[in-house]
């Protein structure tokens, strides 16, 4: 259902390649790349993240309850993603572990502008 999700970033290269080396093993690319708006994922036709500099020129910001959550194959993955993020530059806003018993797995971190994303397992 989901085509694409935007958020604002302060350097387009800089978040081309956070988001392109965070999902290397996904075989994440930037699939199209407009200038100020560049789309990342594995093809078009298939769910992408866009990075982007705000139409109105204003510093991008992240919003207060916003998250984008990315689906990991199982809880190591979570963790793998989580660690790598971190690797990258990110900030921890929740290390891994189970949420909800039997139910939800989450690893939480804000990438490099502050945006929420979350690495997670139903189970």
């Amino acid at each position: 259902m989901i085509g694409y999700t935007t958020i604002g970033v302060n350097h387009m290269e800089r978040a081309k390649t956070f988001y392109t080396d965070l999902f290397a093993d996904k075989g994440a690319k930037v699939v199209v790349d407009m200038g100020r708006i560049a789309f990342i994922g594995t093809q078009r036709g298939e769910p992408m993240l866009a990075v982007c500099e705000p139409f109105d020129k204003e510093a991008p910001n992240a919003g207060n309850g916003g998250m984008i959550a990315f689906v990991a194959s199982d809880k190591a993955e979570a963790e793998t993603l989580y660690h790598k993020a971190i690797s990258l530059g990110a900030t921890c806003d929740g290390e891994p572990g189970q949420r909800i018993p039997d139910r939800f797995y989450g690893a939480y971190v804000r990438d490099l502008d502050g945006n929420k994303i979350c690495f997670f397992v139903f189970g």
